[in-house]
């Protein structure tokens, strides 16, 4: 896979890609990170990116010259996805992160001022995506969340591939709790299922945890999923016990 990130802060992407899952990936040639400053591309000496609105008002408008310029440099013919980091995007999740994962070429626009100038939106980019209601200085925090969550889905990004299927969202529930050693740490015990090694009771112990766990975080999450009828079971019991403790 490759990724092109438009930044004007391009400094910002030096530790993050080289570090931890991503930095492995890249070492393992699962990926092509390329960080590009769009102010390259700017034909003005100061190197602007930006202009006053038109209409009046507050605030800088990034230019389209540059951008286009930018990113027709790298992508030429080739139609990969342009995706801008924004406030009025769709909102990021995991099936759209899985969605992403699948494409062999991404191409990130992270900007900053006021806002991009309506014709980068319509022409340029494919897809609009938020990471959620609120206001970051710019898109580089945003596209740095939506590339971790892609890169560790290519296959050998991490130890254990498995770890990416059972990771809260990607199953659609919350994630269940973990333990390691010791078994006992200032009186708290580790679940004795846990210890049994009895696998088939440890994966239902784990399914209903995370469902326990969904249940009271997240039931949004719950209303969303095609429930099995071993989940429809384990809710049962866990809408018994909540019964039972209510009683108390």
């Amino acid at each position: 896979m490759r990724i092109d990130i438009f930044t004007l802060f391009p400094e910002m992407f030096t530790g993050v890609l080289s570090s931890s899952i991503l930095g492995k990936a890249r070492e393992k040639q699962l990926v092509d990170f390329h960080v590009t400053n769009f102010r390259d591309f700017s034909e003005s000496k100061h190197g602007t990116v930006d202009d006053t609105p038109y209409g009046g008002g507050g605030g800088m408008v990034l230019k389209p010259e540059p951008l286009f310029r930018a990113v027709e440099a790298i992508t030429g013919d080739k139609k990969p996805r342009v995706i801008l980091m924004c406030p009025q995007g769709v909102p990021y999740n995991q099936k759209l992160a899985e969605e992403l994962a699948q494409e062999e070429h991404l191409v990130f626009i992270c900007g900053h001022y006021e806002g991009y100038d309506e014709r980068i939106r319509e022409h340029l980019v494919t897809d609009e995506i938020s990471i959620g209601d609120y206001v970051l200085t710019g898109g580089e925090l945003a596209a740095m969340v939506v590339i971790d969550s892609i890169v560790r889905l290519q296959p050998g990004a991490l130890g254990n591939q498995s770890s990416a299927v059972e990771d809260s969202f990607s199953t659609g529930l919350l994630e269940y709790p973990h333990y390691t050693r010791p078994a006992e740490f200032r009186g708290w015990k580790v679940p004795d299922i846990l210890l049994s090694g009895h696998h088939a009771n440890i994966e239902r112990w784990r399914l209903k945890e995370s469902l326990r766990r969904t249940k009271a975080r997240r039931p949004d999450l719950l209303a969303k999923l095609e429930l099995t009828d071993e989940m429809k079971k384990l809710l049962a019991e866990l809408e018994q016990e909540q019964n039972m403790e209510e009683k108390l």
